[in-house]
């Protein structure tokens, strides 16, 4: 490992993610990800703008200009979201508002950094989803005579069967699964709020096949992470970059055999297929959004809209040759001034 140029950057960012956020901000374990997450790739950029290494990045280089320069690479480069990109500045913001209370001669980086402006959401964003036969062909991609193909498997049957967030599906103990009359998994999402949601029958045939495999002997009282990894005889959950690059090999191979599969498969996408397919079949709004775990009925709305513009489309398509869409309009002229005036309500 290199040596470290600015010492004090690096011991701002330590504290800042193992003291500051959990233990004063009292932030979840999700929120000090994300925004490891997003101070992680502002050092990255930083780095290969520079040609350096991330080692090599100094405070000195934390400037409006740097900052903006690597929103405007998320928004372009890297297809983010509105959301995302807010997301991001608000780790920025929260880092150097800590440095700045630690340390004076930083305040006016993070006064630079708050005239940077929230870019604005559409109310209803375009929704990603994948068709059935997408799902079908990415299902079908794992091998599974092998370990590995009946773990990742299940866990593409889990994230679409669950709708849940990839974190949500992670954080899942096995004690956490009832498997009675009514199958359930209950998961714990954001702002550290639990739900409970309904497992299909076929979801748990996969279930007890993946458990006979990776978890012999558990009972179902086992407090053992559901997804996990080995190293070195210690069983760690297993992290989402796992994940994410897991689909996307079985979306590459999938590609091939189905055109439908899209371009980028990553773990959310099962999630909006799931509750698009919800709406498709005629699940109410009000049922998805609680399944979703959303806090407003609002943010399911997307998907209601998504599918109004599908069935336009669709209408539009199937109305291209309707005659009365090849009828000539007739144009109305009208001469007499009395007439005209009793148009015009005069």
């Amino acid at each position: 490992m290199g040596k470290v140029k600015d010492e004090q950057l690096f011991t701002l960012l330590r504290d800042f993610l193992l003291v500051y956020l959990p233990n004063q901000r009292k932030a979840s374990g999700n929120t000090v990800k994300a925004y490891r997450t997003a101070l992680n790739q502002f050092l990255k950029y930083t780095a290969g703008r520079k040609n350096i290494s991330v080692l090599s990045v100094t405070f000195g280089m934390v400037t409006y200009k740097t900052v903006n320069a690597y929103l405007d690479w998320l928004s372009v480069e890297k297809n983010a979201t509105p959301a995302t990109r807010n997301n991001r500045l608000a780790a920025l913001r929260a880092f150097v508002s800590y440095a700045a209370a630690c340390r004076p001669e930083y305040i006016s980086v993070a006064s630079e950094l708050t005239t940077i402006g929230i870019q604005k959401n559409e109310r209803f964003a375009k929704v990603d989803y994948m068709s059935e036969e997408a799902v079908k062909a990415l299902l079908a991609e794992p091998d599974t005579k092998t370990e590995i193909g009946v773990r990742d498997q299940f866990l593409m049957i889990f994230l679409y069967d669950t709708g849940a967030r990839i974190q949500e599906v992670l954080d899942v103990k096995i004690c956490d699964i009832k498997v009675d009359r009514t199958p359930t998994v209950t998961l714990h999402g954001k702002g550290k709020k639990t739900r409970s949601v309904p497992l299909m029958k076929d979801t748990v045939k996969h279930l007890q096949n993946y458990m006979k495999v990776f978890h012999p002997g558990e009972t179902w009282l086992s407090s053992e992470w559901l997804f996990y990894v080995e190293r070195k005889g210690n069983r760690n959950a297993m992290c989402d970059d796992t994940v994410r690059l897991r689909i996307q090999k079985y979306a590459a191979s999938a590609r091939e055999k189905c055109p439908d599969v899209p371009l980028n498969v990553h773990p959310h996408l099962w999630r909006h297929t799931r509750a698009m397919h919800l709406y498709q079949h005629g699940m109410d709004l009000t049922l998805i959004s609680q399944w979703l775990g959303h806090k407003q009925l609002e943010t399911t709305l997307i998907y209601a809209h998504a599918d109004t513009e599908a069935k336009r489309k669709a209408i539009t398509e199937a109305m291209a040759s309707d005659p009365f869409l090849e009828a000539e309009p007739v144009n109305y002229t009208v001469s007499d001034d009395e007439i005209l005036k009793r148009l015009y309500g005069l």
